[in-house]
């Protein structure tokens, strides 16, 4: 048995996506020109990098809206199921601009540790912490925002886009504390904060871009919501067992193919309707299911 199963609230969806990702850009453009100006007035290193990290989210964020947009779009002839895989394909496109960002920010920091001309660095002014806390308490504030939209449209493109805030949020601490330690006599402290910021971002971009190959490569559902599914289909009328089951993540949804036992002795039309039982139960239940098929096999009793 084989059909399609489509969300109902794809422009919903999408409307939140348009969203967030406005307020995003918005947030980012003042974010970088206010981090990008303290620090040059401030002469911090460390702020500045912040700046142009906060500036690479605004390029990320377009990144997500074409990524949303081109994956929501209707199957076609050429895509028959569908264009959601496109979507990761977005967020590996962030993962790389996120990963160049901070490699950038990191070995500019390295430069300046290994050159010892400390004095060159000098002393970051107070302009470049108050940044530093603003853009901590805007950001995380982002974080939450975006990854609440996320999880409403299970997007993994703006689930990206989210710890990209965070890992900027992230990178803020690391300019405050190497600000702080700077004006408080340490300047070798402001591009090490630099390095700091670097590493966190790599993370950040690494676990975006697995969970994005995850996706593509048709990578199982978790265990738990596995045995979630099998639960289901165990409580269904006329289902004896499950001989099968096999799930692959398609984008943001999951494909599921199961094989139930039956009663050998019942008819077609009998069969056909534990099948169809057991199809619309996953697809009612599991959200995230796009599509499902059951397939059942005769035993006898």
């Amino acid at each position: 048995m084989e059909q399609t199963n489509e969300f109902t609230n794809t422009r919903e969806s999408k409307k939140i996506a348009m969203k967030v990702s406005v307020t995003s850009i918005i947030v980012n453009i003042v974010l970088a020109l206010l981090k990008i100006l303290a620090g040059i007035f401030a002469k911090s290193g460390a702020m500045i990098s912040d700046g142009v990290h906060s500036a690479s989210d605004v390029f990320s964020t377009f990144i997500v809206i074409i990524g949303v947009n081109i994956s929501s779009k209707k199957p076609d002839k050429d895509h028959q199921y569908g264009h959601e895989r496109l979507e990761c394909v977005a967020s590996i496109i962030l993962a790389i601009i996120l990963a160049v960002a901070g490699l950038g920010i990191g070995l500019g920091g390295i430069e300046k540790i290994l050159s010892r001309n400390y004095d060159e660095i000098g002393i970051p002014g107070a302009l470049a912490l108050i940044a530093a806390i603003i853009s901590m308490g805007i950001k995380e504030w982002m974080y939450w925002f975006t990854r609440g939209a996320a999880k409403k449209i299970n997007s993994g493109a703006l689930m990206a886009d989210a710890w990209h805030h965070r890992s900027d949020a992230l990178s803020s601490v690391g300019a405050f504390i190497g600000i702080f330690g700077a004006r408080m006599g340490f300047p070798i402290l402001d591009p090490v904060a630099s390095v700091v910021i670097c590493i966190f971002i790599g993370k950040a971009s690494f676990d975006i871009f697995k969970e994005a190959i995850d996706k593509l490569v048709d990578k199982s559902c978790d265990q738990e919501t596995v045995e979630k599914i099998k639960n289901l289909i165990n409580k269904q009328d006329g289902v004896l067992q499950i001989d099968e089951i096999r799930t692959r993540l398609f984008g943001a949804k999951i494909y599921i193919d199961v094989e139930i036992a039956a009663d050998g002795l019942k008819t077609l039309n009998e069969t056909h309707a534990i099948a169809e039982k057991v199809h619309d139960a996953i697809e009612r239940e599991f959200a995230m299911v796009k599509h499902c098929m059951v397939h059942v096999n005769p035993i006898s009793k």
